[in-house]
């Protein structure tokens, strides 16, 4: 479970051209106004620790970030931001030192590979462009090696761009970055789809590339590979919410707080731009439609990756329908074909090819009748028990 405190709520300094917080920008729902009181009691009813996020949480004034993380310090012994990178400074940077902050960066690349992170003019994004990059080497100089997420789109990850991102990769690694979680593309807008996105072939391309770049980067590793293999193995513990049964109506895995203490769920579920109230349990009608459902019609029945997929995150759903699978299926399918063709030639036994798989998805569909998701590693041991 990730527990997001959002004090700006989605403010930011940055107009990225596909945000997918734009709706809740266009219908006024901003944010900007915080009480800190009121969002500590909120995470403390929440118990555990947790990320500031945006927007920009940096846009935050220093005194009030030093409230924050020394109060998360003290109660969890950690804290964690995520963060564009662009507004880092000599006074944050003795804050993560001193407050035990973990911090990811968002950066699509260095240059113009970056520049649908748009600031403005083409010449201050390539300036906050420079900055972020320049912000990442000072962060491995200080032994605070940045986690990065990079979106993948037409401007870093068609073909003519992939050994530029092969080289930056391979510079991150040298520098001391550990990882990368890789996006596909998402935003509320069909046009920017259209416009900059990858097809579903060029998504392939990239992702396959960078799962061989891999096997050569000395620490860097990409989160995503690492949990395809997990979710194959039935080894689901700790794998991100892409994959963990979401009911977009209360986002389970990730537990929102806006500025004055009040929940909220993943923004990537905010189609309409609205704060909706947080439905006080999950769900699992989704995944049951989804299983049911032939694939000619948007569900996944017949997949032999579901189980581990679950029809992936309700917010890149198709036509931007929940009870859909998500419109990248052809893009994930493929990557888990590779991840099992490599564990098969380790010797290992990828679940989605295993005799007991359907009656492992029995048994998942019967919790999720019964209002329950367990993991699959105990659902898998229970079968062999």
């Amino acid at each position: 479970m990730t527990i997001e405190l959002r004090p700006l709520g989605v403010l930011c300094n940055l107009k990225c051209t596909y945000c997918y917080q734009h709706p809740q920008r266009q219908a006024g729902n901003s944010g900007g106004l915080y009480d800190l009181d009121l969002m500590k009691r909120a995470a403390e009813e929440e118990d555990g620790a947790f990320t500031l996020f945006g927007g920009e949480p940096l846009l935050l004034p220093v005194r009030d970030l030093e409230t924050l993380w020394a109060w998360g310090c003290e109660r969890y012994g950690k804290n964690s931001v995520q963060t564009n990178g662009t507004l880092i400074r000599d006074a944050h940077i003795a804050l993560f030192r001193k407050y035990k902050v973990n911090v990811g960066i968002s950066l699509d690349g260095p240059g113009e590979l970056n520049d649908l992170r748009a600031a403005g003019s083409l010449d201050a994004t390539r300036k906050a462009t420079a900055r972020t990059e320049a912000a990442i080497e000072r962060l491995c100089r200080e032994d605070i090696a940045p986690s990065v997420i990079v979106t993948l789109h037409r401007l870093n990850s068609r073909p003519g761009r992939l050994e530029a991102m092969n080289q930056w990769f391979r510079g991150l690694d040298a520098m001391g970055v550990r990882s990368v979680r890789l996006h596909v593309l998402e935003s509320e807008s069909r046009a920017i789809r259209d416009a900059y996105g990858l097809s579903a072939e060029e998504n392939i391309a990239a992702l396959r590339n960078f799962f061989a770049l891999e096997t050569s980067l000395r620490q860097l590793r990409f989160d995503v590979f690492r949990e395809m293999e997990k979710l194959l193995l039935a080894d689901d513990e700790g794998v991100s919410c892409l994959w963990a049964a979401c009911d977009p109506y209360t986002t389970r895995a990730v537990r929102g707080i806006e500025g004055h203490g009040q929940r909220s769920n993943c923004g990537r579920t905010g189609k309409e731009g609205i704060h909706f109230v947080k439905a006080g349990s999950p769900r699992y009608e989704r995944q049951l439609a989804l299983y049911f459902t032939g694939q000619r019609w948007g569900g996944c029945a017949g997949c032999r990756f579901f189980l581990m997929c679950k029809g992936q995150c309700p917010g890149t759903a198709i036509d931007g329908d929940w009870r859909n699978r998500t419109e990248h299926c052809a893009v994930w399918k493929a990557l888990f074909e590779a991840v099992e063709a490599r564990l098969l030639s380790g010797g290992k036994a990828p679940l989605s090819l295993r005799p007991e798989r359907e009656k492992i998805e029995a048994a998942m569909v019967a919790a999720w009748s019964g209002g329950s998701n367990p993991s699959l590693h105990r659902l898998v041991e229970k079968k062999e028990c």
